[in-house]
């Protein structure tokens, strides 16, 4: 009969695959979602009579769908890209329906909006998985359970009632909204709340102890190499803060991020040497996702204008710091003395959005420095920034979660970074098809 391994969430499975592994959901998971998970695979009576451990078999890779809705949306699996592949899923049955001449008029297909009221009406763990071997009619009734209008299934595309492979209620629910990639359908069902709680299995153990897979299959989930994003910085310093900054604020996507080596120097240090960077690889065939990454300050700002104005291939961006209201009235210091001014775009570096309330040192203010002619604004610089960096790096998950440490800025920060590489991976999804 064979071994399956499948991709499930609450019992129902998005995915499966028989005496291979099929696709690699290893992009979902991190090293620590692996654990033993018991499996309808398993004859634990032969283990208990045997005393044989059942662990090998019990292996898979899980973790709540809450954690696995941002990695989804960074491999391009936003609701927008959900709705575009729904629309075009819907029209193409709808085709298919009238060269069939089913229907002298076209069927009421449901809208997207429809579809995830209707996917998301029912959390997925509450719908009934009691298996029902018989096909009459009052088993058809039990199979349909909460989804027994047939006014409303005739409106899903693809479905029809007359196909009866499902054998519990929550399977024929599967078999209903099963229209979309496994991926488009986890970010659909999302929409609930309870569903978030629910994890996200790919139960690998018995597959692979079956001899139709090997465990370096799935010994290193996480993201492959031409999934991740690679963020070039204008400094050694924006390196070190970023990479700190995912692992203790986004530690369950900190590895689709990658950063270019400093642990010697930085390569092309300053504004100018990494916007000639980025004109250069713009102009070859690079396949990996790259963020151009530029201080919100007035260089920074003149070369991210610059970059923006050529065209960039659909797998990288350029971008600056974002500007904050914080920055709206910023102490600076100049020719006449301390005064608070806007410092987007002059002078917001990425030490400006750490914690800038230091123990032993005044209140942060920016030191204008020199006046840019050709942008016609001076451009400043945070006094005593390296102080402010040096304090971040010690940050540990003790002193965050104790609160002693303000992240709402550079939380900022990663969050225009996310909404960024996820713009690159629907973009690229999209060519790739």
């Amino acid at each position: 009969m064979g071994t399956e391994i499948s991709l499930d969430i609450g019992g129902l499975s998005v995915d499966w695959s028989k005496n291979t592994r099929g696709a690699d959901h290893g992009v979902l998971f991190q090293e620590d979602d692996r654990k033993r998970l018991r499996s309808e695979q398993i004859d634990y009576d032969y283990f208990a009579d045997s005393g044989e451990d059942p662990g090998p078999m019990e292996m898979a890779l899980a973790r709540r769908l809450k954690h696995v809705v941002p990695r989804l949306e960074l491999v391009g699996f936003t609701l927008d890209a959900a709705k575009a592949e729904y629309l075009v899923v819907a029209q193409s049955w709808l085709e298919e329906r009238h060269d069939l001449g089913d229907d002298a008029e076209p069927p009421d297909v449901m809208s997207f909006e429809e579809f995830c009221a209707f996917a998301t009406a029912h959390p997925i763990q509450t719908l009934d998985d009691t298996f029902a071997s018989s096909v009459d009619s009052a088993a058809k009734d039990r199979l349909r359970g909460r989804f027994s209008d047939e006014s409303v299934v005739r409106r899903l595309p693809s479905s029809s009632i007359y196909e009866w492979s499902a054998y519990s209620e929550r399977s024929y629910f599967g078999s209903l909204i099963g229209i979309l990639h496994p991926y488009s359908l986890l970010r659909v069902l999302a929409g609930n709340a309870e569903n978030l709680e629910t994890e996200v299995v790919w139960n690998y153990g018995p597959l692979v102890e079956a001899g139709w897979a090997s465990e370096s299959e799935f010994i290193n989930p996480g993201a492959r190499r031409m999934q991740t994003f690679l963020v070039a910085t204008e400094g050694s310093s924006d390196t070190h803060v970023l990479k700190h900054a995912f692992a203790m604020l986004r530690p369950k996507i900190a590895d689709l991020f990658r950063f270019i080596d400093v642990s010697e120097r930085h390569p092309f240090p300053g504004t100018g040497n990494l916007l000639k960077f980025a004109a250069g690889l713009a102009k070859i065939d690079v396949h990996n996702q790259l963020i151009f990454l530029f201080d919100n300050d007035a260089e920074g700002f003149d070369a991210y204008q610059r970059l923006s104005a050529l065209s960039l291939p659909r797998n990288m961006r350029a971008m600056i710091l974002p500007e904050l209201e914080q920055f709206r009235a910023f102490p600076a210091r100049g020719p006449e003395g301390l005064r608070a001014a806007d410092i987007n775009r002059r002078a917001a570096a990425i030490e400006c959005y750490l914690d800038l309330l230091l123990e032993g040192y005044p209140t942060a203010n920016v030191l204008w420095t020199n006046y840019k002619h050709e942008l016609d604004t001076y451009q400043g610089a945070l006094e005593y920034k390296d102080a402010y960096t040096k304090a971040f790096l010690k940050l540990t998950p003790e002193i965050l979660a104790a609160g002693g440490y303000d992240v709402s800025k550079i939380r900022a920060v990663l969050d225009a970074i996310v909404a960024q590489c996820t713009a690159i991976a629907v973009d690229v999804a999209r060519a790739n098809g």
